[in-house]
Formats: C-alpha cells, sequence, structure tokens
C-alpha cells in the first residue's frame, strides 16, 4: 500500500517551496556546521556552511553537525535517507507519521524525536514572519547521539520520544 508524501509548508496555494526554519528553532539547535537545503536567499545565517539547490546538497558529501529544513512532499525522504546515513544532525518535517516515508526513514532510522507543540510560523526568504501558521504539526528529528542530546537539551516545548519499537504485524500495511 503506497501512502501518500508528507505535504509542503503552508499549503498547496502557497506556490513556493522555500520557506525559512523560525529564527528561534534554529538558536535551539546551537551551532550547525552544515544546512544541506538551504535557500538561495536568506536574510540570516543558518550554519557555518550552506548548500542550496544551486549546490545540489543530495549529491554532495556533509560534514559536521546537519541541520535541515528538507523540501517538503515527494523529495523528503531522500533527504532524511541521507541524514540517517550520516548519523550526526537533526531534521524539521511535518509530523506525517503514517507516511511511507516517515515510517521508513523516521520511525526505521531516526533515535529520537520533538513533537513540538503548537504550530510553527516559518518565515519568507525576506525574513518576514508567515501570516499563517505551517498547517500541521511539526516534529524535530535526531539521527546520532549528539543530535539525540541537543535535541533533549534544546529547551522547545514538545514531546521528547526514544526509545520505540517498531514492528509490522502481518496484513497492516
Amino acid at each position: 500500500m503506497k501512502i501518500a508524501g508528507m505535504g509542503s509548508h503552508q499549503s498547496a496555494r502557497a506556490q513556493k517551496d522555500e520557506w525559512l526554519t523560525p529564527p528561534h528553532v534554529l538558536k535551539a539547535m546551537g551551532h550547525i556546521d552544515l544546512d544541506p537545503c538551504a535557500p538561495t536567499v536568506r536574510p540570516w545565517s543558518m550554519a557555518e556552511e550552506h548548500f542550496t539547490i544551486v549546490e545540489d546538497g543530495l549529491s554532495r558529501p556533509w560534514r559536521g553537525f546537519v541541520y535541515m529544513n528538507p523540501p517538503y512532499g515527494s523529495a523528503t525522504g531522500r533527504w532524511l535517507a541521507k541524514l540517517a546515513e550520516h548519523r550526526n544532525g537533526i531534521a524539521l518535517i511535518f509530523a506525517r507519521t503514517e507516511t511511507s516515508d516517515f515510517v521508513r526513514e523516521v520511525w526505521g532510522k531516526a533515535d529520537a524525536l520533538l513533537f513540538l507543540h503548537g504550530r510553527l510560523f516559518f518565515h519568507h526568504v525576506d525574513g518576514r514572519r508567515a501570516s499563517a501558521n505551517g498547517g500541521a504539526p511539526s516534529v524535530l528529528i535526531a539521527y546520532g547521539s549528539e543530535a539525540v542530546g541537543r535535541l533533549y537539551r534544546c529547551g522547545l516545548s514538545g514531546s521528547f520520544v526514544q526509545g520505540w519499537r517498531n514492528f509490522q504485524p502481518e496484513g497492516l500495511l
């Protein structure tokens, strides 16, 4: 059974792919070595190094601690798979826990989750806060022990989850 993708920021009416992580979330992550999904235009630095769509962060090697707010939709799973392989970083996505990408790349590979309380207001690439919230709950996903520690200590309001067990009884999916 194929389950739909994770959705996009704001809504289908948003008509753009680049939305910035709210500054308070970035600050809570601490020092970030690499943002492999950085927008081409950004009013503030998100990491020591940025890869934009021009540099194609999926095809480049990653280094250090990675934070990413990947493109939402059909590509999200590929970004999460690369972060899971890198084993040192945090991703911010919508908490679409039933999607095949979430089941495979998050439930199947992540080390901890922080389901954020309330809905985030993302920012436009000029720095303005969006007038509406993202339209869905968000989750921060940790891959690797450093990321788990950062997520646990970040101070953002949410429900921290670690140590779940994945199982698939026959016939459910």
